[in-house]
């Protein structure tokens, strides 16, 4: 008889049951201004980018294993990158303030923050990280929703709901690249947010739970970071001469 014991919901729903263009010359446009340069993107130059915490297939994390139930995997998922997102963000809200991010942007987008009733709000990416993040803690710990109790059934909207969550959480790790890469450098956590956008963008593909048309911002980085970093190349084997070579005293 096998012995093993098995998680219960509320364990691994808890703990996580996954491991957790450069400047070109300026043109003149007729009404004679210049338009503004493209800003070199720091976080995708090699230097960067060969940083991560781990060097496997990031596609054995999230594939749904036989024996769990696919909304359960969801849920867990979904529960710990809301934790990972959370935490990752708090490392550099210092530097996310009103003065220095007025807008939620990333890229060449701006998020507006929509509430219950539909109406749209520009406001500024503490704020909107804050509603994000508000939102999200409501919803991964309404027991109606994201149920922790045995033979407690997931509400029809649960699959909704999880694109809802990831959709904003991409929001807010696209803001922390756009915005915040320097000070995530500074802090040397680069390693720790390459690998948690990875996991989380190879998650959403998998499940198909963001948009392509949403992600397609951040499609250059997600390429880079998304593909298996390369095993380290053999150390050269040592020449025949020099294994036969004997040094005469």
């Amino acid at each position: 008889m096998d012995n093993t014991r098995v998680p219960s919901r509320a364990q691994r729903r808890r703990f996580g049951f996954s491991v957790a263009n450069y400047h070109e010359k300026s043109k003149t446009k007729p009404n004679g201004k210049k338009p503004p340069p493209e800003e070199k993107k720091q976080y995708l130059e090699l230097e960067y980018t060969k940083i991560r915490v781990v060097d496997f297939d990031l596609k054995e994390l999230v594939v749904l294993p036989r024996e769990i139930d696919l909304n359960e995997w969801l849920a867990s998922n979904t529960t710990t990158f809301f934790n990972l997102i959370n935490l990752q963000y708090s490392t550099i809200s210092e530097f996310c303030t009103g003065d220095t991010c007025q807008a939620m942007n990333a890229c060449n987008t701006i998020y507006y923050w929509y509430d219950e009733r539909g109406k749209k709000t520009k406001c500024t990416a503490p704020q909107y990280v804050d509603f994000v993040m508000s939102l999200c803690q409501k919803l991964v710990t309404d027991e109606e929703i994201f149920p922790t109790k045995y033979g407690k059934e997931f509400p029809n909207s649960f699959e909704s709901l999880v694109k809802k969550i990831c959709r904003y959480l991409f929001h807010v790790l696209a803001h922390l690249y756009w915005a915040h890469f320097k000070e995530t450098v500074a802090l040397e956590l680069q390693g720790h947010l390459n690998t948690l956008y990875a996991h989380f963008i190879v998650f959403v593909r998998e499940f198909n739970l963001v948009d392509p048309k949403e992600t397609c911002i951040m499609d250059d980085l997600s390429e880079v970071l998304c593909t298996p970093a390369p095993p380290p190349a053999p150390a050269p084997a040592p020449s025949p001469s020099s294994q036969n070579h004997v040094t005469e005293r």
